[in-house]
């Protein structure tokens, strides 16, 4: 029998989530196609097969080790910067293949956004941090450049909080602004997709509560995927989750299929806390 809060969770992500795409109705934005990844002879990933709905937020759960990360970070080919990798498959978005010979993996990264687990800003500005891919990508132009900081940290939440410091230093943040700062300077790029590896798992409950709030109003606009060891956080705020084991996707579906009637025997004991 699963935990009667997750019904609760469901049922309030159910309300507040009642707009979500459903996968059979549109386009997938992500899909992947026997997907396999591998550290030199070490193989992380088996043959994944996923198709992600575009406007809604996915995401992935599993045990420490069972690939999510890995499989998150192959959506932008960051996986790339790691020595002697190996990878087989197709990741498709928009129906391109993201892994094909002619792709600009700079263009890629700036259409697909990341923000890690821990926050990582620049030591620079508030202003600086945030105009830095903007600027990478040849904007020069001061009133523009002000235009999407403001722009940006309005869609993360940051703009009332920092607007009056936009000169200081981005370290002086508290460790919950400096992840919206992050998350602000992921979308100055003007991605599509937005990836987000366990992004509130450093954060104290009132800068989680912020963040979770914040992907609510963030998927309006973007596809988002995330990383979370947080069950309960996974529950609040997708639409679909999807479950890795061993690096296998051992079940996909919604959210709240999978988390109160899933399909495998694999899936209901890790929920139900029997591993992981």
């Amino acid at each position: 029998m699963l935990l009667q809060p997750f019904s609760e969770l469901i049922q309030n992500q159910k309300q507040r989530t009642s707009d979500a795409p459903a996968a059979q109705s549109v386009a997938p934005k992500i899909e992947t196609h026997d997907l396999q990844f591998f550290y030199g002879k070490v193989q992380a990933l088996h043959n994944i097969n996923v198709a992600i709905a575009p406007r809604s937020v996915t995401a992935l759960i599993g045990p420490s080790g069972c690939g999510k990360s890995t499989f998150l970070r192959t959506l932008n080919r960051m996986n790339d910067l790691i020595e002697s990798h190996r990878v087989s498959g197709r990741v498709m978005l928009d129906g391109t293949d993201i892994y094909a010979p002619d792709i600009d993996v700079v263009a890629l990264r700036k259409k697909v956004g990341m923000v890690f687990q821990k926050s990582n800003p620049f030591p620079k500005s508030i202003f600086d941090n945030i105009a830095y891919g903007p600027r990478i990508a040849g904007n020069r132009n001061k009133k523009s450049l002000a235009e999407i900081v403001e722009r940006s940290l309005h869609r993360a939440a940051l703009w009332d909080e920092v607007k009056h410091r936009l000169k200081d230093s981005a370290l002086a943040l508290s460790g919950g602004q400096q992840q919206r700062l992050c998350i602000a300077r992921a979308l100055a790029t003007d991605p599509e997709v937005l990836l987000m590896d366990e992004p509130a798992s450093a954060l104290d409950p009132a800068s989680t509560a912020r963040v979770e709030d914040l992907i609510f109003e963030l998927k309006r606009n973007y596809t988002i995927v995330i990383v979370t060891h947080n069950m309960q956080q996974a529950a609040r705020v997708s639409e679909w989750t999807a479950f890795f084991y061993q690096g296998r996707l051992v079940e996909m579906g919604k959210t709240e299929q999978l988390f109160t009637k899933p399909t495998e025997q694999e899936t209901e004991d890790y929920i139900t806390g029997r591993f992981g």
